[in-house]
């Protein structure tokens, strides 16, 4: 839900030299696919090298990127070890290590999505483990060992307090189990083992972003309220520090129920800075002589809604010189802004997304990638604007012939507007369609909903488009990095605006002659999965469509969902129970009587956040009302799948499912899902 950009690509191979050269500059071994004349097969048999078998094997994900000294550090997410996350160190020498053991898995359950969940100083790391959730500590020749009690609270955001031996964090209290949790900022002790933490703030619902000044005197912090979520509205507060490590003081001094502020973070002459909404576009502030100065006035997105702890999209290169990353209509830009003199100044890189902005007076490090490349850790030379790849999210070598360059549309929709999405053409060198035939077309719409999709190379697009399907990729109303005006969009329209968008973007491309307008199809994940059964029940312009952990009732989801977006709905929706009218009439579940197309449904089975009972539910209606329905459920998985074989059997199943559906063989074998109602199946 991190990173947004426009399709905008600075370079693609144009052929087999190229791509060749291009990788042998990286000292790395290429694998080519034989070339053949194309041949005339109809879209969606098409066979493809993009097999569910080679993302699964050759990709991990890449987060949380730190420094220490000369040493980077960063996560690694591994498919095939049921999705751990690996704590990782490049040494100064260019070495790298795997720093955390099995079974350890470094990721915090804050607010249930995480966020920094590790910190390093000086070779010595804490971490919170996912299983119990407790922070560990170690260094770089020893084991883990617990740093704080057994006991029903999470951990996450730690920052250090040198001066007083201790880790400042946002602390979640689970250890009454019928109430609440309760956020708050608090301090652990470096020395000993097993220590109880010590509450610094208390008395609001959420927490973010300690920050303790260069001088260790001040504290700011990010605060909020039921029912904001954090891109509604926040608050920064600023307070003093005493020797005794108490928190005197607090005063607020931006933010409230209307400005949302981002990622608050002290220069290195001690001087506050931080990203605020107010002009409603994210731009960069800061806090001087008691008030507040806008640093770059301008139409640009230099924030992110904070759906994870820690983000950060600009650091300090120097007292005067911030490094940072803005969004423009979905196209994100890496720039210098110089402090003394306000100008901005264009950093020239292929990347078109990026996250995890760290920055040190010689370079910048990030996550990058772009329509042609994978995601990867980048150090870039501010002085040569020299880039280097670190470490890929892959390290597979594919034919560009094989890969769909997303193209950045505009559709207009209802009410007189326009909104955005990125069109992938079916790609394919080995085939080519007949002329009269139209591909069908997958209609992508994203989580969150306030999150946006990337152009950022995703194999799993690429399966499809591959085989030949078109891929719409919406940035529907109420997506970030359009401002403000355009991210509220959804207020109380959740289930109209979004589902209006997927569906004009899908007849935009029908109109267009892209798109076979009898073979639309729509998936989405979380609330993209909502989007998607909303779409599948109230209109009649799509044929098919896969939830992935998608919400079929409201109701069920405003009483039955974890803390931090209990009450997310409210803005959504309308208030509950007040307006229980709006979350009954919304509800896919209640009108299953509407559908008229077969839909898929996968599932974790440890899902907090959406239970299984709103797949399942849904399901059985489903199979009662006779109409094809496949239902797929992974023990282990929570929100979303990490383990290898449940995405390749989650890629392999959704496709599988479309073939039966619209009468086309896969080109490869495909273990078969069970679909009821469908004869022969």
């Amino acid at each position: 839900m991190y990173q947004k950009s426009q399709g905008n690509a600075k370079f693609l191979w144009n052929s087999i030299a190229d791509l060749a050269l291009h990788w042998y500059r990286k000292g790395r071994a290429c694998r080519f696919l034989s070339m053949s004349d194309p041949t005339m097969t109809s879209y969606g048999a098409w066979k493809s090298p993009i097999t569910a078998d080679l993302i699964v094997q050759g990709t991990i994900s890449l987060g949380q990127v730190a420094l220490d000294g000369a040493d980077l550090y960063w996560l690694e997410g591994r498919p095939l070890e049921g999705g751990r996350n690996v704590l990782v160190r490049r040494t100064r020498e260019g070495k790298t290590l795997e720093i955390t053991p099995a079974p350890f898995n470094v990721r915090s359950r804050v607010h249930e999505m995480g966020g920094t969940s590790y910190l390093v100083h000086q070779g010595r790391i804490y971490f919170s483990n996912f299983a119990d959730q407790r922070l560990y500590t170690q260094t770089l020749t020893t084991d883990p060992v617990p740093l704080t009690l057994p006991a029903a609270l999470r951990y996450a955001d730690a920052i250090l307090d040198g001066p007083r031996q201790r880790l400042i964090c946002v602390l979640e209290d689970h250890t009454i189990a019928d109430r609440e949790p309760v956020n708050t900022l608090a301090a652990v002790p470096l020395e000993g083992t097993e220590v109880a933490p010590t509450i610094l703030v208390a008395g609001n619902d959420f927490y973010a972003s300690p920050r303790l000044s260069p001088d260790g005197s001040q504290l700011a912090w990010l605060t909020w309220n039921h029912p904001n979520m954090p891109w509604d509205g926040t608050e920064l507060w600023l307070g003093e520090v005493t020797a005794a490590g108490r928190v005197v003081n607090p005063e607020r001094i931006a933010g409230g129920k209307k400005e949302s502020i981002f990622q608050p973070q002290w220069s290195p002459d001690g001087r506050l800075y931080f990203v605020s909404d107010r002009s409603g576009w994210y731009n960069l502030y800061r806090w001087q002589a008691g008030q507040v100065e806008a640093l770059l006035p301008m139409a640009a997105e230099f924030g992110e809604p904070q759906w994870f702890l820690g983000q950060s999209t600009y650091g300090f290169a120097s007292p005067t010189r911030i490094i940072c990353t803005y969004s423009q209509w979905g196209t994100q830009h890496l720039a210098s802004l110089d402090l003394t003199t306000g100008t901005l100044e264009p950093i020239a890189t292929p990347d078109t997304a990026i996250g995890g902005l760290q920055v040190t007076p010689t370079h910048a490090i990030f996550l990058g990638g772009s329509p042609t490349e994978f995601s990867a850790i980048v150090r870039l030379d501010l002085a040569t604007g020299q880039r280097e790849l670190l470490r890929c999210s892959s390290d597979l070598v594919l034919d560009p012939a094989y890969l769909s360059v997303p193209q950045a549309i505009e559709f207009p929709t209802d009410n007189g507007l326009t909104a955005h999405g990125f069109y992938y053409p079916p790609q394919n060198r080995d085939y080519l369609a007949p002329a009269t035939e139209r591909p069908p077309l997958l209609v992508k719409s994203h989580g969150g909903p306030t999150a946006a999709t990337s152009t950022l190379l995703n194999l799993r697009i690429q399966y499809w488009t591959s085989r030949g399907f078109a891929v719409l990729d919406v940035n529907y109303g109420g997506s970030t990095g359009y401002g403000r005006a355009y991210r509220e969009r959804l207020k109380g329209q959740w289930g109209l605006v979004d589902v209006n968008d997927c569906v004009n973007g899908a007849l935009y491309l029908v109109a267009q002659g892209k798109a076979d307008g009898d073979r639309l199809v729509i998936a989405g994940g979380s609330a993209g999965g909502y989007t998607t059964l909303c779409a599948l029940t109230f209109r009649e312009v799509f044929k098919a469509g896969a939830s992935y952990f998608g919400i079929s009732d409201l109701e069920a989801l405003a009483r039955d969902t974890h803390k931090f977006e209990s009450r997310y709905l409210d803005s959504l929706i309308g208030p509950y129970p007040e307006r229980l009218d709006l979350y009954q009439a919304r509800s896919p579940i209640h009108f299953a009587e509407k559908l008229s197309c077969p839909i898929i449904f996968f599932q974790g089975l440890e899902d907090k956040i959406v239970p299984p009972n709103q797949a399942e539910e849904m399901v059985e209606v489903l199979k009662q009302k006779g109409l094809p329905v496949a239902y797929v459920a992974y023990e282990g998985e929570q929100h979303g799948f990490r383990k290898a074989e449940n995405i390749k059997r989650t890629l392999d199943g959704e496709f599988y499912f479309y073939g039966r559906v619209f009468g086309f063989d896969p080109a490869d074998p495909i273990d078969p899902v069970e679909i009821w109602n469908l004869t022969g199946a």
